[in-house]
């Protein structure tokens, strides 16, 4: 049974959020807020879980470009291979923020994700995202559920994404309403930023 629980950004209920990871830590799906638009993920470290997401998403898991949520930069290096000085300053002096940024892939990615040249990381500027990366101790594997044929409300507001999402996922955090304004997408996987979409934000070099 799918479940919408509310938190506030500014004042985190601790056991809710507690409630929520331990869900995400036993295969389940939760859509939550970002700085962007909603966010649909789950945890890393979970193939089954992996796999649902990508069936929701209609693609096959070695396939797809799911971006990986992260608490921080600290621990980039689990995920990434080694960046320049450059690239790191662009993306300290831009997260938390509204951006994707595209870097080359470590080979000490989970197994299903070894073979990826590339992967995308995300550190929205946005508590409770954050909080629940924290309290995981891993990045939450994620997808927009932005649809550009989509009705606005049905990926803003919180009640009505529950009414849509509630037979696929297994909580709806209610963060109140989402924006409808996607992340920016930059490649720096030459060194040089390159602008894959333009979304919210703007990137400071």
């Amino acid at each position: 049974m799918s479940e919408l629980i509310k938190l506030y950004e500014d004042h985190i209920d601790g056991n809710k959020l507690k409630h929520i990871v331990e869900i995400l830590r036993n295969g389940g799906l939760v859509i939550y807020p970002t700085d962007t638009v909603y966010g649909l993920g789950c945890d890393i470290t979970n193939k089954s879980a992996l796999e649902k997401l990508a069936r929701i998403k209609g693609v096959k898991l070695d396939k797809a470009d799911f971006s990986f949520i992260c608490e921080d930069l600290s621990n980039l290096s689990d995920h990434v291979s080694q960046i320049e000085t450059r690239t790191f300053k662009i993306l300290k002096r831009n997260l938390p923020g509204p951006y994707t940024f595209i870097l080359p892939g470590s080979n000490t990615l989970p197994g299903v994700f070894r073979r990826k040249k590339t992967v995308g990381i995300r550190v929205p500027n946005n508590e409770i995202a954050l909080s629940l990366v924290k309290e995981l101790g891993n990045p939450i594997v994620s997808t927009s559920i932005k649809d550009e044929d989509e009705v606005i409300e049905y990926t803003t507001d919180p009640s009505l994404i529950f009414d849509k999402w509630k037979h696929h996922v297994d909580v709806v955090i209610d963060g109140g309403y989402g924006g409808n304004e996607a992340s920016t997408v930059i490649d720096l996987t030459s060194g040089e930023p390159v602008l894959v979409r333009e979304g919210k934000g703007e990137l400071v070099l």
